[in-house]
């Protein structure tokens, strides 16, 4: 079937009268609650399930494979290549199957508060609240906008739509397939709304490289004059905590891109993590979880509708979707200057990291490839100790392009924009997990806070001999001793072998990584055995 034919179909879905197209926040509201998709919480939120699914599904994510994508996509495991063919059987399929339901709800809005550079999409959902998922999660028009609002990407979405793998080519009854060609992403058999989100932070990582824009999977804030700065770091290494800090304002959370103009978030919400989430801990999470915002898989209780969030019966991935203006300290619109600090976060379970230590271009761009923290002995069944982690750029599943493009896009904004890049350990020192302790939190923050007000942009450093990382001699409110992790460990030889461990996991996981400048690969740790 050709692109025509699809639009053409697409249209005629869209004209039927049983399409509920931008409804509001109390309208979605009310379709939820009458027909069964969800509960009232006692603050006001909507509380959901999702069934199988808690999670993404990587194995069920596929890119259409065509004159469009063969030779600019990074196809291998988290690019899966899949036949024109069998996307155009399946979108047919669902069409057929939307076009007989009571009724289907529409979002039309944009990815990227940018208008220079913002993405119009509209989201077709089968579920009310999948619709207010999107209604909240990504950047909502202005009244007007709405006349002129023309989709450049749809994401067609039916939960109850199960595929046969044996018939539609697919792995499961599951699927997420993206076509560049058609652009459209195509959604079945998963009630996961976080499919929704990721399969557009996708797109966006494939068409904003067009545009000399590097997409990032990182939070972003500034401060009082104007000083940006950006947070990378995978799950449990700090990111939300560090980047949530009342003396700057938000600019996002999770997704955004850095053009010529400067930081941009790509979002228009937050999708918060709410395991063990408290007011005391993390106020601006816990608050912004009012009417209008959706909750995943947490478990409430069954008199006062008070949600549980330290219950992890369902899944430990419970999730909070609120818009930003839930939040106080923000940035309107979500549009900010370029970084002058960069801040990669990780959570060294091994115990062998520098607390904070400043990087060069070259090191920025390889601990940007790495992308490294740890999984810790108990997350997972089967892990008893801890185990080196890497995402490729912070964020490997939702790369379409070859991790080179985006690595080289850091560097020259790096040097174009004079950047100050700093790996932060926000883990263990003092030994190993089990054995060491947890870097303070207010140590970390006070060696955060001194890169973002550029106390250690002119700080002597010292170079460990291991990792090369050039480490400051001097971080106001924080003990000398602990920037070094040797002298924090009782038994030095025990560092050295915890150290080179790490060392050549580093290395061996960089072997992946053809073709990239010497310079960068040279600027891992020194150690090679």
């Amino acid at each position: 079937m050709n692109t025509v034919n699809q639009k053409e179909r697409l249209s005629e879905l869209l004209e039927q009268d049983h399409m509920l197209k931008n409804l509001s926040v109390a309208e979605l509201v009310e379709k939820i609650l009458s027909r069964n998709e969800g509960s009232l919480t006692n603050t006001g939120a909507i509380r959901t399930t999702t069934g199988a699914y808690t999670g993404r599904s990587p194995r069920d994510k596929f890119i259409v494979k065509d004159e469009e994508t063969e030779h600019t996509v990074d196809w291998g495991a988290v690019n899966q290549p899949i036949s024109e063919n069998v996307f155009h059987q399946l979108y047919e399929k669902v069409m057929d199957y939307l076009s007989n339901k009571e009724e289907v709800f529409v979002f039309k809005g944009f990815a990227g508060a940018d208008p220079k550079s913002r993405l119009p999409i509209q989201v077709i959902n089968e579920y009310a609240w999948h619709n207010l998922f999107a209604h909240q999660l990504f950047i909502r028009p202005e009244d007007d906008e709405y006349l002129y609002h023309l989709a450049e990407f749809t994401v067609v979405s039916a939960p109850d739509f199960k595929a046969n793998p044996a018939v539609d080519g697919t792995n499961s009854e599951a699927f997420v397939i993206i076509s560049f060609k058609e652009r459209v992403i195509l959604i079945g058999g998963t009630e996961y709304a976080g499919e929704i989100k990721k399969s557009i932070f996708s797109v966006m990582n494939y068409l904003l490289p067009k545009q000399d824009i590097l997409p990032m999977h990182c939070s972003a804030n500034v401060g009082q004059e104007g000083d940006v700065a950006l947070f990378f770091g995978l799950s449990g290494t700090g990111k939300t905590t560090l980047s949530a800090d009342s003396h700057r304002k938000l600019i996002g959370d999770d997704e955004h891109g850095w053009s010529n103009h400067g930081v941009f978030n790509i979002e228009g919400g937050c999708y918060a993590k709410c395991i063990n989430l408290s007011e005391e801990k993390e106020p601006q999470i816990y608050n912004a979880i009012r009417f209008g915002a959706v909750l995943e898989n947490v478990v409430l209780n069954e008199f006062s509708k008070e949600a549980d969030y330290d219950d992890t019966s369902l899944t430990e991935n419970t999730r909070a979707a609120y818009p930003l203006t839930n939040i106080d300290n923000i940035v309107t619109p979500s549009i900010a200057g370029h970084p002058h600090t960069i801040v990669f976060l990780t959570a060294d379970a091994f115990g062998v990291l520098p607390p904070i230590s400043k990087l060069t271009k070259e090191q920025a761009m390889y601990h940007f490839l790495s992308g490294y923290t740890s999984k810790l002995a108990g997350t997972e069944r089967g892990v008893t100790a801890p185990e080196a982690t890497f995402s490729t750029c912070f964020g490997s599943p939702f790369l379409p392009r070859h991790a080179s493009t985006y690595a080289r896009m850091l560097g020259d904004k790096i040097s174009q924009f004079n950047a100050n890049v700093f790996l932060v350990n926000t883990g263990w020192t003092g030994g190993a997990y089990g054995e060491g302790g947890r870097i303070r939190l207010s140590y970390t923050r006070s060696m955060v806070r001194a890169a973002l007000e550029g106390e250690l942009d002119s700080t002597e450093t010292m170079e460990d001999p291991i990792f090369g990382l050039h480490i400051p001699t001097y971080v106001p409110g924080v003990p000398d001793e602990v920037l070094v992790p040797r002298k924090n460990w009782k038994d030095t030889d025990s560092y050295e072998k915890k150290a080179k461990e790490l060392a050549n996991k580093f290395h061996t996981n960089f072997q992946k990584f053809e073709g990239i400048d010497p310079a960068i690969r040279q600027a891992g740790p020194l150690f090679t055995t």
